[in-house]
């Protein structure tokens, strides 16, 4: 024999290592583009599925009832417009404040619906036990 000693097998612990920090760092970011830069106090509720990172646009009704998409402002006629020109399989994120009255929530629901699309959620916030 020369020396060198053949390895059986290929330690991926290292790679595991690496592989986690880089999964902690994109979730951490993508959960503070997820949340958006308009201030709105959500609802809370007991559980449900945390929104996904995939190509969605986001509505936001704020305790005034001005409506947002995508952070511009719009009336609730220019939103039917600006969502025509989206795909109608796009998924649509809706943070409403909790304190808007229940008829401006209804409204940009009702917006939306008119439209044709298939996924729309509505975000909230974990409640504090």
């Amino acid at each position: 024999m020369n020396g060198e000693q053949e390895f059986d097998y290929l330690n991926v612990i290292p790679l595991v290592d690496v592989m986690l920090v880089l999964l902690t760092i994109v979730l951490t970011t993508s959960t503070f583009i997820a949340t958006g830069g308009i201030a709105v106090n959500l609802p809370k509720a007991e559980g449900g599925e945390a929104a996904t990172a995939v190509e969605s646009r986001s509505i936001v009704v704020d305790k005034g009832g001005q409506v947002f998409l995508d952070d511009k402002k719009l009336s609730l006629e220019d939103l039917a417009v600006a969502l025509s020109a989206t795909p109608r399989d796009t998924p649509l994120l809706l943070r409403a404040d909790r304190d808007l009255p229940l008829q401006g929530f209804v409204e940009v629901y009702e917006c939306v619906k008119k439209q044709g699309f298939t996924s729309l959620s509505l975000q909230t916030e974990q409640k504090s036990k």
